[in-house]
């Protein structure tokens, strides 16, 4: 299965890596390792992380406040948005 990521959900991650390795040195990697933990899960078991609308799930990235919002697909996984918990509720769509 391929990995899709739209490009509002690229620059998410890529904007939340860069933030957290400017707070400290190799968190931005940790944050990185986890957000592929987090997809890697997802790949494993597309349709076993909550529906939160329609076709789209969340699987939650650990020690970390945010969640990657996903469509799987026959064919690939499609990431829509990588939302930290404290932005309103929605705001991903």
């Amino acid at each position: 299965m391929d990995i899709v990521f739209r490009p509002e959900a690229e620059a998410e991650l890529l904007d939340a890596q860069c933030w957290y390795a400017a707070r400290s040195p190799g968190l931005g990697f940790e944050f990185a390792r986890a957000v592929d933990v987090a997809i890697e899960s997802a790949l494993r078991m597309p349709l076993g992380h909550p529906r939160i609308d329609g076709d789209l799930r969340r699987v939650s990235v650990r020690r970390f406040p945010y969640a990657i919002i996903y469509i799987p697909a026959p064919l690939e996984l499609v990431v829509v948005s990588c939302f930290h918990h404290r932005r309103r509720p929605g705001s991903w769509a």
